[in-house]
């Protein structure tokens, strides 16, 4: 799922039945064998690891290494394709106590989320404080999933020409402007077809598992210790579903809602909705500090000053880069992460005092990013139209779009038109995986979720508790931040580090006071 969407709105659609489209149906005996085959022999190759290629960028002892999984686990021993793996072995150093040598407890493998985003700079987060912890018992372990990065890279457009930027972002587009849309939509996936080929299938969720186990035995563990955030919730949750047994611990940081019926056209339309809160609370803290930003002391102004700055942008572009999409990207982002709620301010404020730095800073797109941006669109857009079934009639998005974007105008319509090419997706479509463990077939996992979260909405992490059995859930209450483990929060940093070192977790839910909020800052301050 996109990193933004909205969710109150959502519930009230009356949503048609997703029109019919082919599918693959339900991962089967084949595919369960060829995993099995897959990583045996990932077992007995092991990884070899060695210096990273851009080693000399990176502090402390990461090392890099390949692992080979099949393109199609119905033919295990035809193509294989190669994921790039990276690692930071246990320190063994107690921070609190450095005569005491902390004995290791194998891996802990980390996935960031996207679908799309590479987790191959995970292991340096052993430097920062609140891993120190973790870092002394595991093995930090990230890498780059099928499709991204280094990992037989997925494309479907000339990144030269992926970044349309400025560009508009009309809350209420016109008929015209829908129509420039859906073409659009439809080049894309044609582009997706004819760059990636046959190979385009084989892009989804739960081949994303199935490598994950093949990631387990190449590392010589029996069972595995995983966290992912957000779409790494998604296919953690289909792994523990597939390979229950596999299972040492996991952690589920943000969860995506993992009911089948929701995957993914309904989850974007929630994520659209809650958004739109999201938008309202990031305003009220600006209205707050008024005196520090200047954009209005009430949430209606706030929002005033956004439409002023977004119709002076149509208008004339700053610094020929940042028109109203890429504004709307910039304000989208605070959406995420609170800590980038005082810079995002600050550059809003200053574009509308005449100084247009800050925000094209900002906003604007970064050419040299233009190849990683590309690869990650790919990825996200293959994944999630390959995973199930989407409506392939424009009329049904523009329906419950319209409805939406009634209430929840904000993020809705930048939503629909990262999405649109799965309505037209060349490659056949599978049917969700029903995710559900009984009691005693999974170890006890940690799910962490905050309260008013945009990008995984909270009922999400609800969802996914109610269908892993012995599940605890810990909650940041009344804060949003999008990924909470091992962030600014000592109370939750607290059950995180309980789970993953002892094994120890709270009753069947706990909750957490939200973290501080950010402090305003001013242009340069």
């Amino acid at each position: 799922m996109r990193a933004a969407a909205l969710y109150s709105a959502a519930g009230s659609l009356l949503l048609t039945t997703l029109a019919a489209a082919p599918a693959t149906g339900t991962p089967g005996v084949v595919e369960s064998a060829g995993t099995a085959l897959a990583a045996a022999h990932a077992r007995a190759r092991g990884i070899d690891f060695g210096t990273c290629a851009d080693a000399q960028d990176m502090p402390g002892t990461m090392e890099c290494g390949t692992v080979s999984v099949p393109l199609d686990y119905a033919h295990p021993d035809g193509r294989q394709i190669r994921l790039t793996v990276s690692r930071v072995r246990a320190t063994h150093k107690d921070p609190h106590n450095s005569k005491r040598r902390v004995p290791r407890q194998g891996s802990l493998v980390y996935n960031p989320g996207g679908p799309g985003a590479s987790g191959l700079y995970f292991p340096l987060i052993g430097l920062l404080p609140e891993w120190k912890r973790v870092a002394s018992a595991y093995d930090l372990v990230g890498y780059a999933p099928r499709g991204v990065d280094k990992s037989a890279p997925l494309s479907c457009e000339d990144p030269k020409h992926f970044f349309k930027a400025p560009s508009q972002s009309p809350a209420h587009p016109s008929e015209s402007y829908k129509k420039e849309r859906v073409a659009e939509a439809k080049a894309y996936a044609r582009g997706c077809a004819r760059r990636s080929g046959s190979k385009l299938r084989f892009y989804n969720s739960l081949n994303n598992a199935r490598d994950l186990d093949v990631l387990r035995a190449a590392l010589g563990e029996d069972r595995l210790t995983f966290m992912g955030a957000s779409y790494g919730t998604y296919f953690g949750a289909l792994y523990a579903t597939l390979f229950p047994s596999h299972v040492r611990r996991m952690v589920f940081d943000s969860a995506v809602n993992p009911d089948p019926e929701q995957i993914w056209y309904r989850n974007n339309l929630d994520q659209s909705a809650a958004f739109e809160g999201r938008w309202a609370d990031f305003r009220e803290w600006i209205a707050e500090h008024d005196d520090v930003y200047g954009l209005g002391d009430t949430a209606a102004k706030v929002l005033r000053s956004y439409e002023k700055a977004s119709a002076r942008l149509a208008e004339k572009p700053a610094g020929g880069k940042v028109g109203p999409a890429q504004l709307q990207g910039a304000i989208l982002s605070a959406g995420y992460y609170d800590d980038y709620w005082p810079h995002t301010a600050a550059a809003l404020s200053a574009y509308l005092k005449g100084d247009p730095k800050l925000l094209v800073q900002q906003a604007g797109p970064t050419p040299q990013a233009a190849v990683e941006a590309e690869n990650g669109n790919a990825v996200y857009t293959a994944v999630e139209c390959n995973d199930a079934p989407w409506p392939t009639e424009w009329s049904v998005w523009d329906r419950d779009n319209t409805r939406l974007a009634r209430v929840a105008p904000f993020e809705t319509w930048d939503n629909v038109w990262m999405n649109l090419p799965c309505a037209y997706w060349p490659a056949p479509r599978q049917q969700p995986l029903d995710v559900r463990t009984g009691p005693g077939e999974l170890p006890p996992v940690l799910i962490m979720a905050a309260e008013r979260d945009a990008a995984t909405p909270y009922d999400g992490a609800l969802e996914l508790q109610r269908r892993l059995s012995d599940s605890v859930l810990v909650t940041e209450r009344d804060a949003g931040t999008h990924g909470i483990a091992g962030g600014a929060n000592k109370c939750v940093n607290g059950y995180l580090d309980a789970y993953l070192l002892d094994g120890r977790l709270p009753e069947r839910r706990a909750s957490c006071a939200p973290h501080a909020e950010p402090k305003p800052a001013r242009a340069g301050g």
